[in-house]
């Protein structure tokens, strides 16, 4: 697992190209941090759809809370949310994903 730190976007001047942040997935899944204004980006450039998984360790009234997924056919680019409703006992997220041939990811911090 490979731990991913974040990015800076700012208001002025923000980051242009959000593909020159992004590195590899790793194939053993990434870790990454939660809080307001962080995001991961996610740029699937294969040819076939991939799914990435971001676990969700909490529970409601004793229910487990499902794994958040985003599913991304071939060529396109996501946006998920990193709230801390992803916090795992390390305090990060853990993310997975089925196959990251050509998935590149970024974490990125909306700043001022």
């Amino acid at each position: 697992m490979a731990a991913l730190n974040a990015t800076t976007v700012t208001t002025v001047g923000g980051l242009a190209d959000l593909d020159a942040a992004a590195v590899a997935a790793a194939g053993g899944g990434d870790t990454a941090p939660v809080g307001d204004g962080l995001f991961l980006y996610v740029n699937n450039a294969g040819g076939a759809g991939r799914t990435v998984t971001i676990a969700t360790p909490g529970t409601v009234s004793g229910h487990s809370i499902a794994d958040a997924t985003l599913v991304l056919a071939a060529g396109k680019r996501g946006l998920i949310p990193l709230t801390t409703l992803f916090r795992g006992a390390t305090g990060r997220a853990a993310i997975t994903y089925d196959a990251v041939t050509s998935v590149t990811v970024a974490v990125l911090k909306i700043g001022a």
